[in-house]
């Protein structure tokens, strides 16, 4: 099975251990992906949110949504959401994904980005409501995007790969406490994207 795909490696050379991330391309195929993507774009009762930063309301550069068990409301970046209830698409998704995480999950983040001005900046997954060394499952439909990885104590210590359409990544171990990730801005044209992380709410 094809693993992990980085690139701008780090000066030393180190891998970033499996038991970190576990990358698996190809789990939705093109035709499924492309309909999927669809489908979310035009279904999904999209936000956009709004968060405090230096002093001030801003407008996040992406749109959301909270999908998942009535009772499992969820709090990050200042706010409180409650859970739109699951569509037969999100829990077929879910279906596929939770053997290959070993694990069943009560709730999915769904992240709309429109294009290449879209993005989210460094962060951890590390809020309370999601217990310790939470594991979260990564679906991407859409547009390639570069998703980007730091050590926290040292920014230095990086890497990157590229989330291609239809594919999972799974975080899960020590990733949230010790590293943070993003998606990045870019000025290349890139078409839209959508991104679905499934978690536990505990």
């Amino acid at each position: 099975m094809e693993q992990l795909s980085f690139f701008d490696e780090p000066q030393n050379g180190v891998t970033l251990p499996e038991d970190l991330l576990d990358y698996r391309p190809s789990i939705f195929d093109r035709e499924e992906s492309t309909s999927l993507l669809q489908t979310f774009i035009s279904q999904t009762p999209w936000i956009q949110e709004s968060i405090h930063m230096y002093g001030k309301m801003v407008k996040t550069p992406r749109l959301i949504a909270w999908y998942g068990d009535s009772n499992k409301t969820y709090t990050f970046s200042g706010n409180k959401y409650s859970p739109v209830p699951w569509t037969k698409e999100l829990l077929a998704i879910k279906a596929r994904v939770e053997p290959i995480a070993g694990m069943a999950f009560n709730t999915v983040l769904l992240n709309y980005y429109r294009d290449g001005n879209d993005s989210v900046a460094w962060h951890s997954d590390d809020e309370y409501d999601l217990g310790y060394k939470p594991v979260i499952a990564s679906v991407s439909f859409g547009q390639e995007r570069r998703f980007d990885i730091r050590e926290k104590r040292d920014h230095q210590h990086k890497y990157s790969v590229v989330l291609e359409n239809g594919s999972l990544l799974l975080m899960k171990g020590d990733l949230q406490e010790l590293w943070e990730h993003r998606i990045a801005k870019t000025k290349l044209a890139m078409k839209p994207r959508v991104n679905l992380t499934f978690r536990v709410i505990r």
